[in-house]
């Protein structure tokens, strides 16, 4: 691969932050005139080029076009747009060291100032695709000539950039303007800010970003009282100006779309006026910015919110920031301006340092003793877009030189002959969508697959998704239908022992009838439990809660009626009082019939209204479908859920007050013992059953339903079958009432 081969990764502040790739032509075309501005770089195999606002002030040239403009300093080092650039620095070398990664191809870097201002990086930009004329004469295989752009952003989330027509190759690893602003607008409107202003600068990335704003919050019903726009160097009567606005105004909420060097005079006349009744709202361009951080800014800035990056850490980033030092070298330039200003000295190099500094810098300054917004890298967020974006690039190449693995024995194993374009690094990355494919060579947009079809792992064709959902057939369905079938059995074997010494007393004395009926119940409970299993059908998808709800009420509503048996029963001052009799088997009857009909009610308008219905989740990663049922109104199954809960409750309550009273056999300990676990199964189902994600979410539900049957079960029945078949010398009225002789 020839080394003059270019890919300018333009990251540019006003130019969107863009990545350009150029290819080595024979071409003579350069930029006139020499290019005077400071240079970071390192010669590789393949260079990539940046474009970082290290300055946050660019100077404004006097244009007579009488004579060659003369070349000035930017001013305003900015320590976060130096931590930009290293990163890209970091990242580049991180790659060259991995063997698993381009092996055998050396990635440079060529880094620019942009200066925060559109001439600056526009000049930038032409001087990383074409180079100058003493650049290009000294070359003797020829200029780099720019075939196209393509830009990798990582700070422009302007929403005008995702016009893929206007800019077809523009890719960025930052998400768009369009959910920021659904955020703040949704953010103001939680609030109640329903009258605000807005202040924004003098480019697309706040005119967009405000024309959305203001367009969403007047959908709401909410008014802009005014709108001021910071010019690129402001003169104090225009920030005056600005200001005597805004306190003249009677909104008190600010929106601000800008980037903090251009926000900076502003708030700092604003701390001067002591304008601090104002609430400002930020946009991600600043919101975190340390900048803005100094003490003089506080009681202006004091409660400002806004969205950010998401933050994350780059494993050894902070000891590789913390290695830089100054030199005189060339390349050493941004670092030798980034030590004067953060240490306020001044550097003897030739042609490096400020005249107004008087003390001299020694080069050993320790950076680990200071804190700035350079070494401040616990949650890096604008950072590491840059490190995905230089990782984007070479991934891309990786597969277009296709490079192999590192378990092959050559480490020199990408083709380096090969020839590609620009267009083709972007058709590598472009193409970042769980839903699309590309099958044509140098398309510049992505084809979306269709509903429920997945891209393969080449992307080039879709395939059908692979469904997903609680089967019958496999391990964990066939383990829960067994437990199902399992729980009837054993239900079933319990209601033929109680039917076959349905004569003996202690079967008469725990209500037979309503034994009976309870165990009914539990078996219904099992049985519901199959309806979940299986492929989501409209029927099941409603048929599931409305089994599983009323078949719980009937049988905590059985328990309930035992427990209130019991209590009424030993709370008695005399036989054949007048409470049993108020609460004979009609009247338990009625009781169950109406804290069922309860249930049933409840579950009915819930299915009438807005029932579940099969859904394809396709949220999923790994090309899976996952089918389940979904919930148009969560809050019915709650209210299912809750009123299974009241009813337990009371059971719960009635049965403690009654665990002490005097028999040998009290059934409402047993009912006191069955609560307990029924209650642990539920509260456990809960965040269980809201975290766990597709089928296992039903099969957490079936297994709740599972456990806590068979706890109610065995508890309240297996030690009465004890005594009737192991110990029938319990099982007589002495027996009963603890009389028996010893």
């Amino acid at each position: 691969m020839p080394v003059t081969k270019l890919l300018a990764l333009g990251l540019l502040l006003l130019l969107y932050f863009s990545i350009v790739f150029c290819n080595a032509l024979d071409n003579r075309c350069w930029t006139l005139g020499d290019f005077n501005s400071p240079v970071l770089e390192q010669d590789g195999d393949i260079v990539i080029g940046g474009l970082f606002p290290m300055h946050y002030t660019a100077p404004e040239t006097d244009h007579n076009y009488s004579e060659r403009p003369q070349h000035q300093e930017c001013s305003g080092f900015d320590f976060r747009a130096f931590r930009w650039a290293q990163t890209m620095v970091f990242a580049i070398e991180e790659i060259n060291i991995d063997s698993s990664l381009l092996p055998g191809v050396t990635l440079g870097y060529r880094i620019l100032d942009s200066c925060d201002h559109v001439h600056t990086s526009l000049r930038s930009t032409l001087f990383l695709v074409n180079g100058t004329s003493s650049q290009t004469q000294a070359n003797a295989d020829g200029s780099a000539k720019c075939l196209s752009s393509a830009p990798i952003s990582y700070f422009a989330t302007c929403t005008c950039l995702t016009d893929k027509k206007e800019y077809p190759s523009f890719l960025r690893t930052v998400p768009s303007d369009v959910f920021q602003v659904q955020g703040l607008v949704q953010l103001v409107s939680h609030f109640g800010w329903r009258w605000v202003g807005t202040v924004g600068t003098d480019d697309d990335y706040s005119h967009y970003g405000i024309q959305a704003f203001t367009e969403q919050l007047e959908i709401l019903g909410g008014c802009i009282a005014f709108h001021h726009s910071i010019p690129k160097a402001p003169s104090q009567a225009q920030i005056h100006a600005i200001l005597n606005s805004l306190e003249s105004s009677t909104a008190q909420v600010i929106i601000a779309f800008a980037n903090e060097g251009e926000l900076l005079e502003l708030l700092v006349e604003a701390a001067h006026r002591n304008l601090t009744r104002m609430q400002w709202v930020a946009s991600e361009a600043w919101v975190t910015a340390k900048l803005l951080t100094i003490p003089e800014l506080h009681p202006v800035l004091d409660g400002t919110v806004g969205f950010a990056f998401r933050g994350t850490t780059i494993p050894g980033l902070a000891e590789f920031l913390l290695r830089v030092r100054p030199s005189p070298k060339p390349e050493s330039v941004f670092t030798n301006m980034f030590w004067e200003e953060l240490f306020g000295c001044r550097l003897g190099y030739k042609d490096g340092g400020d005249s107004e500094l008087s003390s001299l810098c020694t080069g050993s300054e320790d950076l680990m003793e200071t804190e700035n917004s350079y070494t401040d890298v616990s949650r890096v967020r604008i950072s590491y877009n840059v490190y995905k974006a230089v990782y984007a690039i070479a991934h891309a190449l990786h597969q277009l030189l296709q490079c192999g693995s590192k378990k092959q024995s050559s480490d020199h194993i990408c083709k380096t002959e090969s020839k590609f374009s620009p267009w083709q690094v972007i058709f590598m990355c472009v193409c970042v969508c769980v839903w699309e494919i590309s099958n044509i060579s140098g398309a510049t947009e992505c084809i979306k697959c269709p509903q429920y079809y997945w891209p393969n792992n080449e992307r080039v064709s879709c395939v059908a998704g692979i469904e997903e959902f609680l089967s019958y057939h496999e391990i964990m369905g066939i383990i829960l239908i067994s437990l199902s079938l399992f729980g009837v059995a054993v239900a079933t074997v319990i209601t033929g022992i109680f039917f076959l010494f349905r004569s003996t007393p202690i079967v008469k004395a725990n209500n037979s009838e309503m034994s009976f009926l309870l165990l009914l119940s539990f078996k219904l409970c099992f049985l519901c439990s199959l309806v979940f299993v299986g492929r989501p059908s409209p029927w099941t998808c409603r048929a599931r809660q409305a089994a599983f709800g009323i078949s719980f009420v009937l049988c905590i509503s059985c328990i309930l009626v035992k427990t209130i048996v019991v209590l009424l029963a030993f709370r008695s001052t005399m036989p054949g009082s007048i409470s049993l009799k108020l609460f004979g088997p009609p009247q338990q009857r009625v009781f169950i019939f109406c804290c069922t009909t309860g249930q049933v009610i409840l579950c009915a308008c819930w299915l009438a209204l807005a029932p579940p219905y099969p859904y394809k989740n396709t949220s999923y990663q790994g090309g899976k479908i996952v089918l389940e049922c979904k919930d148009v109104w969560p809050l019915g199954f709650y209210l299912v859920l809750g009123y299974i809960g009241l009813l337990s409750c009371m059971c719960f309550a009635l049965a403690f007050l009654g665990r002490k009273l005097p028999d040998t056999f009290n059934e409402a300990k047993l009912i006191t013992f069955s609560m307990l676990i029924f209650f642990a199964v539920w509260i456990s189902f809960i965040p269980a059953y809201n975290s766990s994600p597709g089928k296992y979410t039903v099969a957490v539900e079936i297994f709740a339903i599972l456990a806590s049957t068979f706890g109610l079960l065995f508890c309240i029945f297996v030690p009465k079958c004890y005594v009737i078949l192991l110990r029938p010398d319990l099982n007589t009225k002495k027996g009963m009432t603890g009389k028996m002789s010893k």
